[in-house]
């Protein structure tokens, strides 16, 4: 017995000790010392009464033990976020440039490519003319539809279709796409980025420009051209801004591949 009443105490002062953490209060500190104090006084009190209150101080331990190791799951730390990964800053930007810096370019390369006809103010000339036409331009490629050769649809067409639009069209979309993404928080509207009015400005004059070249091309268009200067300085505003080279920089003299996800970098 007085071995036993040594491993009891032993229990009931590591029970003590564990009540004074956090997950207990003072009134938990107090129950665990007055049951040392049952336990000593019943050692002197018959074997029944002692062997059933050392049954009860055994029940009482364990609950609360249970108790202690229940407090953390009921009280966790509060969540946080690092941010690093996930800022727009990190990864938007890049992902973007991916996506449209491809298409961004390439547009431009064609753009540029309507200067001698526009400086002459021919609107007929063919590199005016198809910067506009919504047939001549893949902006989507057909994907395949057979299966290692083999076609499985029902009604035998496995042929790819292509998508087809103007280039002056793809500009607009992958222009606004990529200045979209030049964000460093989710609380400003995209028309009101740098980026978004510069394209947006770019677009309303080119806008003009393109109704003149369907609508009615002249060979000797001069208020074409005052559109167009204008169109240019504007583009160089926006390239800028999306970390492109300037239309003067030599950059756009070669064609650009529009895949996506080829690289983010302009070299």
């Amino acid at each position: 017995p007085y071995t036993t009443m040594i491993k009891i105490n032993t229990f009931a002062l590591l029970l003590a000790a564990t009540s004074s953490s956090q997950a207990f209060t003072a009134s938990h500190t107090t129950s665990a010392s007055n049951q040392i104090a049952t336990v000593e006084l019943s050692m002197k009190a018959s074997p029944d009464e002692w062997i059933e209150s050392r049954r009860k101080f055994i029940s009482s331990a364990s609950s609360a033990l249970a108790a202690v190791s229940i407090v953390p799951i009921l009280s966790p730390f509060p969540a946080t976020a690092s941010g690093g990964a996930t800022a727009g800053k990190y990864t938007t930007i890049p992902i973007a440039k991916r996506r449209y810096y491809g298409r961004v370019q390439e547009a431009v390369h064609e753009f540029l490519l309507m200067a001698p006809a526009v400086i002459k103010g021919d609107l007929t000339d063919p590199t005016v003319q198809d910067f506009f036409d919504v047939t001549k331009t893949i902006v989507i490629e057909g994907k395949k539809k057979d299966i290692n050769g083999v076609c499985t649809k029902k009604d035998g067409d496995c042929k790819s279709t292509d998508i087809y639009d103007s280039r002056y069209n793809d500009m607009k979309t992958s222009m606004y796409l990529l200045g979209n993404a030049f964000r460093y928080n989710q609380t400003k509207a995209p028309d009101n980025l740098p980026t978004v009015k510069a394209a947006k400005a770019f677009f309303k004059q080119m806008n003009l420009f393109e109704r003149k070249v369907l609508k009615n091309p002249k060979t000797n268009d001069q208020e074409a051209k005052v559109i167009y200067a204008k169109a240019l300085d504007l583009l160089d505003e926006y390239l800028d801004l999306v970390e492109l080279p300037p239309t003067e920089s030599g950059h756009y003299d070669q064609e650009f591949s529009t895949l996506v996800g080829e690289t983010s970098r302009i070299t």
